[in-house]
């Protein structure tokens, strides 16, 4: 799974890696560890226009949600499932990339978790890169405020995330960059489910 990541980057340095702009730069707030259940508002890159650098909140709620309590279970969206859950086929085609620069996991240390060791996990390839992920509009049906928000896709771990996500045995969807484009065009989800995989490496916190 992934519920904390990183995203400490520079302006300058983002958009020069995913080469788009910032539309609301005021809005960024650098931090060295985001929680997902704080639900807060994350740069990402939306197919609808691929130029432009947007916050949007982590966690999906769906257009036909009746309230904002279903986010707290859609964080992540299992690839291999995307098609079959309520929640997530109507926006199968809805593509963003969430932007980071590393994420976090626990590898438990004995059988019920009370013992765990901290991972930080980043790309071999590139300081700054993207999840995969899926976004929705909402609005709220006694305010009318409109929500923008996104899960990222996960799926099977590899080896190395085996042996740290020792547990469920998942992770995010780390898109190459080459690949970026491919996501957010609609190509057919099952391309980038496991063995579809970056190179990662982890360092003990």
């Amino acid at each position: 799974m992934c519920y904390r990541t990183k995203l400490n980057a520079k302006i300058v340095d983002i958009e020069k890696a995913f080469e788009a702009t910032f539309v609301e730069p005021y809005l960024y707030d650098p931090k060295e560890e985001i929680n997902g259940f704080d639900f807060s508002g994350t740069p990402v890159i939306t197919d609808a226009s691929t130029s432009e650098i947007l916050f949007y909140n982590w966690g999906l709620i769906p257009f036909w949600a009746k309230n904002e309590q279903i986010k707290k279970h859609t964080l992540n969206a299992k690839i291999e499932t995307l098609a079959e859950k309520p929640t997530f086929r109507n926006v199968i085609s809805n593509r963003c990339l969430v932007i980071a620069n590393g994420f976090y996991e626990w590898q438990w240390q004995d059988a019920k978790g009370r013992q765990k060791q901290k991972y930080l996990i980043t790309s071999t390839e590139e300081e700054i890169f993207a999840f995969a992920g899926l976004y929705s509009r909402w609005k709220h049906p006694d305010s009318g405020e409109e929500i923008n928000s996104y899960s990222i896709v996960t799926t099977e771990a590899n080896e190395l995330m085996s042996e740290i996500h020792n547990i469920k045995k998942r992770m995010p969807v780390v898109l190459h960059h080459s690949d970026q484009a491919l996501w957010l065009s609609g190509k057919d989800v099952t391309n980038f489910a496991f063995p579809y995989e970056v190179s990662l490496k982890a360092e003990k916190i």
